[in-house]
């Protein structure tokens, strides 16, 4: 299954779950995945409130430690390009941002400004390994999850965009269905959306057989050892 077989409706049921438990249902439907596709590095989220989102991929690297080498023109080229790509894609979008400065997060691309803009042009949220700012001036409902906050915009410029990116650990590219929320984020095979429901829907009566047990006031080792004779037996 591809990206053109889905509808807004498969996307907006992963909504329903949290990241962890998407994470989960990805490992049981294409366990050759077990251990990629995700952020395994910590990151901060803008509003730890908000509910989960999901989106496909825009990508882009930025850098802020040193002044721009292209010109004005070049950069004005540079920027009016971006938002096409931004604008111009499948919705809803979510950003994903690989800062390659050598110390990563020196200046904030997210802020008041870029969250409002992104917002206007589709995208939902952002994920990035640098920082963000202005947080109680982001556009409201707007999620970002990045590696710190931080006061400045320093030299803040997008080098690159609808490029191959790596953000803390998560390999991305162009329209990657990407779910994520405060716990990080992960990248949703397209050929899995539809059949993560009814994973997680076993995930969850399997786990029930064991937290029942586990919760019960004569738990000991013997009845948690039924319990997960009793969970692997539930397909």
């Amino acid at each position: 299954m591809s990206i053109e077989d889905l509808q807004p409706e498969d996307l907006e049921a992963l909504r329903r779950y949290d990241t962890p438990t998407i994470c989960n249902a990805i490992e049981m439907i294409m366990p050759e995945l077990y251990g990629i596709g995700f952020t395994n590095r910590p990151l901060v989220p803008a509003h730890p409130s908000l509910p989960p989102f999901v989106g496909f991929a825009r990508t882009a690297m930025m850098r802020a430690a040193s002044a721009p080498a292209r010109s004005i023109e070049e950069r004005r080229k540079l920027r009016f390009g971006y938002v096409d790509y931004i604008y111009n894609g499948r919705r809803p979008t979510v950003m994903v941002v690989q800062d390659i400065d050598p110390v990563p997060g020196f200046g904030a691309w997210w802020g008041e400004v870029n969250s409002a803009v992104h917002k206007g042009l589709g995208c939902v949220a952002a994920v990035t390994n640098g920082s963000f700012r202005d947080v109680d001036l982001l556009a409201p409902g707007f999620q970002i999850l990045g590696s710190h906050v931080g006061p400045a915009a320093a030299h803040v410029q997008i080098v690159d965009y609808d490029c191959e990116v790596n953000v803390c650990g998560m390999a991305v590219k162009t329209d990657d269905i990407i779910h994520g929320d405060r716990h990080g984020a992960v990248v949703v095979p397209a050929a899995a959306v539809k059949k993560i429901p009814a994973a997680v829907e076993l995930a969850l009566r399997r786990e029930k057989v064991i937290l029942d047990a586990a919760r019960s006031p004569d738990f000991d080792a013997e009845k948690l050892k039924k319990a997960y004779q009793e969970a692997w037996a539930i397909d």
